[in-house]
């Protein structure tokens, strides 16, 4: 009998809807997808038929495909659990944009899974026992190695997800909850080898052990490492980072996003008085560059793939002037057409005169003269929601200043993006712009000092007087750590997500004309950058 065996593993996560190696964007074909992905693992299988596979969340949601497929063909497999169908994998945890289409969608994915999606601590309120998955998986392989997998997620949700999509659900504690099933696999289930699967990231820099973010809770794998004895490998996710570092022992790893890499993980056993014991592991991220798509997998999709195409490059309305953003830090600072676009769309349909919004992240090209479906979700990618709320001139402040943390000074005096906003995940959807007050950030103040002379209909905000302001769901729930938000009473809420809304912008005026409106201005000093 062979007394060393290799467990090989490979994994996704945050794939956000990308099955197919297009950019759905240009039309282009990049190297992204789990159609390639599929060759990859195809190939990996026909070399070791025991390779093990699974995916840590953020799968059914994030491209127009997926888009298209909820409002059109619901009804039907979602596409990417039939591709995971297909590609055979152990398990799947849930990704907080599992919820953003609403339970209902998300119930129909899990029962349509030939595997489980380990959810350990998402339980129903009323019972306590876990809602869509069990809390493990034990998998025994013909040799007689006994791998456990425990999945979690960050419990984090709902201070991003509307309530709705999370109702009857209670999110507990990530880290004590991997601690407990941890502790009872151990004990219970005899294993050689124990998987976490967290769909959440590292809260500190792996090497040095210092804060690399706020510690809110939302993420906890440094944590998990350091204070889970028992745990050999923490697949992680959620932050989009491309990872592989050991933590007090254990083997983390995190395969980047968008299924352009994935995670390769190798453990060496060898067999100690009739007892497996791990003698080795090692990960590595892998490209799909040069990868062919899988042929059964393009048949699979045609139909949903080509549909969606038709779709959006169906035109919905055209642009007088110009929309384009060339420079997204600029459309940042200065006031920008696109973005005083979004801000009249929030606030026609909510009929209110004051709006929040971003500019989402730094692919967002605006609009050309023509739009199509293409142009819109290619800058609005997020289901997000309206909501209403009644804030206080206080609590418009405090969000202000929360904004204004966005920006720095460089070493030669000028604005610039704060790295903690870039590193370690891309958070520019977290700065915000208002609509409907003027307002002034000098970067040069300390924060919290930064913004001043806010007017509201050319009066100064009253801190105590109250506010209605439109805003989306996730900054509505405090989403971001805008924590000023959460609790506020809410005056009315719209339920058609961004998409619908503009596109119903431009069957009622079919042609938009470009306007930048200044109302805030960003400075240094005495050196200002407005919005002109």
């Amino acid at each position: 009998m062979k007394r060393t065996a290799t467990i090989q593993l490979f994994y996704t996560s945050d794939v956000h809807g990308h099955a197919m190696p297009v950019s759905y964007g240009t039309k282009e074909e990049i190297d992204i997808g789990l159609a390639k992905y599929a060759t990859a693992v195809k190939g990996a299988r026909a070399k070791n038929p025991d390779l093990l596979v699974a995916d840590n969340g953020d799968l059914i949601q994030g491209t127009p495909l997926m888009t298209h497929f909820v409002k059109k063909y619901a009804a039907e497999e979602n596409p990417m659990v039939g591709i995971m169908n297909r590609i055979g994998i152990e398990a799947g945890v849930l990704g907080n944009h599992e919820f953003n289409f609403g339970k209902n969608i998300l119930q129909t994915a899990v029962d349509q899974s030939n595997f489980p999606w380990l959810s350990a601590n998402i339980l129903d309120i009323q019972s306590g026992k876990t809602y869509f998955g069990p809390p493990y998986k034990l998998k025994v392989m013909d040799n007689g190695i006994r791998i456990a997998f425990v999945g979690v997620t960050t419990h984090y949700i709902p201070n991003w997800e509307a309530p709705e999509h999370i109702a009857g659900l209670k999110f507990a504690d990530a880290f004590s909850t991997l601690k407990y099933w941890v502790e009872y696999i151990r004990e219970n289930e005899r294993p050689n080898i124990i998987i976490g699967m967290y769909h959440g990231g590292l809260e500190r820099d792996p090497q040095t052990g210092e804060p690399t973010e706020a510690l809110t809770g939302e993420n906890q794998g440094y944590q998990m490492c350091t204070e889970i004895e028992g745990l050999d490998i923490l697949l992680t996710g959620h932050q989009h980072r491309q990872l592989v570092s050991t933590i007090h022992g254990v083997l983390a790893v995190q395969p980047g996003n968008n299924a352009e890499t994935y995670g390769k993980v190798e453990i060496v056993l060898e067999k100690q008085q009739d007892q497996w014991k791990i003698s080795a592991k090692d990960a590595s991220i892998e490209t799909l560059e040069g990868i062919e798509a899988d042929s059964d997998i393009l048949r699979y999709m045609e139909d949903i793939e080509t549909s969606t195409q038709s779709w959006l490059d169906e035109p919905v309305g055209f642009i007088e002037g110009e929309m384009l953003i060339d420079d997204p830090f600029q459309a940042r600072i200065e006031k920008h057409p696109f973005i005083e676009f979004i801000q009249k769309v929030q606030m026609e349909e909510s009929d209110v005169d004051i709006s929040v919004t971003a500019l989402l992240n730094n692919e967002a090209r605006g609009f050309g003269k023509r739009v199509t479906m293409r142009d819109i979700v290619s800058n609005y990618m997020y289901p997000n929601t309206l909501v209403v709320l009644e804030l206080n001139g206080k609590d418009i402040k405090a969000a202000l200043e929360k904004s204004a943390d966005y920006f720095i000074l460089d070493g030669m005096g000028n604005i610039a993006v704060n790295p903690s906003y870039m590193e370690p995940k891309p958070q520019h959807y977290n700065y915000d712009m208002w609509e409907g007050i003027q307002y002034t950030i000098n970067v040069s103040n300390p924060s919290g000092e930064r913004v001043e002379n806010i007017t509201y209909q050319g009066k100064p905000l009253q801190e105590e007087e109250t506010y209605q302001v439109v805003l989306n769901n996730y900054r509505a729930s405090g989403g971001g750590n805008y924590d000023m938000f959460k609790g506020k009473p809410v005056v009315k809420e719209i339920q058609k997500d961004a998409v619908e809304l503009i596109r119903s912008y431009f069957e009622k005026y079919e042609t938009v004309p470009a306007t930048a409106t200044p109302n805030f201005v960003i400075k240094a000093g005495d050196k200002g950058i407005s919005c002109r």
